[in-house]
């Protein structure tokens, strides 16, 4: 049933939403969209999505349905695997001609999801809500529908977090902070990562201490999970490990090289071209 779905976005998609709301027209309070994805085992997973225009006015609301289904025609070509899984709004709650809306994207999917997106900073954060629509009624008699909430959180894949990362150090830039910042090379990422690793254990042992000696009380759940993470470390000795971890920093070492140097033979290669063309 599609009560029982629930949402996983991207932090592409925010992004985009949040940008097409930045460029939307200036009598314009509200943009839509569609959502991309798939849906596997209950989950719908939305990884992309784009704007659809339209005008709305207190009766009607006309959207470029041709323009939506041209927009989905490319992304088809170039991303065979993401499909219409249901539309997006801008807004903190749910509208009169949000119905409207949800039978058009009813015919291109199956139980497609309604995501919205307050990009007004209702209560000072952005909230992210997902429904579905489902329809109400006797049989045989007059039929209507109603959005029902379902769970919805954001995911991220390995490049994504990393990205993240790299916007989270441009906030709150004014105190001196540039805001351009540009990723960190190989070696100096292994080292941010054992620093802050190095910080999350020593938590993670003062907490254990402050359990032994009382100043804490013991957490069933937090126990479990130390115990999962100790039991997920490989057994080896110092020596193991550091013939292991001399090994792959001499493997980045090598990428690192090749790279630079596939970097200065393209370099040299439009050099020599810029100078024969001349």
């Amino acid at each position: 049933m599609a009560l029982n779905l629930h949402v996983r976005v991207h932090p592409v998609v925010l992004f985009q939403i949040v940008d097409a709301y930045e460029r939307r027209n200036a009598d314009s309070h509200r943009v839509i969209g569609t959502l991309l994805g798939n849906v596997d085992k209950g989950i719908v997973e939305v990884i992309n999505c784009f704007c659809v225009p339209h005008k709305e006015t207190v009766d009607q609301v006309e959207a470029e349905l041709n323009y939506a289904m041209d927009v989905h025609d490319l992304n088809r070509r170039v991303n065979s695997n993401e499909s219409i899984v249901g539309w997006w709004a801008t807004g903190h709650e749910v509208t009169n001609h949000s119905s409207v809306i949800h039978e058009y994207y009813a015919r291109e999917c199956n139980n497609p999801v309604h995501v919205t997106l307050d990009t007004s900073l209702q209560g000072g954060r952005m909230g992210l809500k997902a429904y579905v629509c489902v329809s109400l009624g006797v049989p045989n008699g007059k039929q209507g529908c109603m959005f029902t909430s379902i769970p919805i959180d954001v995911t991220c894949y390995d490049p994504e977090v990393f990205g993240l990362q790299l916007c989270q150090k441009t906030i709150g830039a004014g105190g001196g902070r540039s805001r351009n910042v540009h990723p960190m090379l190989d070696l100096a990422q292994v080292s941010e990562a054992g620093s802050k690793m190095g910080v999350m254990l020593d938590q993670v042992l003062q907490y254990v201490e402050d359990v032994l000696s009382g100043k804490t009380q013991a957490n069933n759940a937090v126990g479990r999970a130390l115990l999962d993470l100790i039991n997920s470390v490989p057994h080896m000795s110092n020596e193991q490990f550091s013939e292991m971890f001399n090994s792959n920093v001499k493997d980045l070492l090598m990428v690192i090289t090749l790279s630079q140097l596939i970097k200065t033979q393209l370099q040299l290669n439009e050099k020599l071209t810029l100078l024969t063309s001349v």
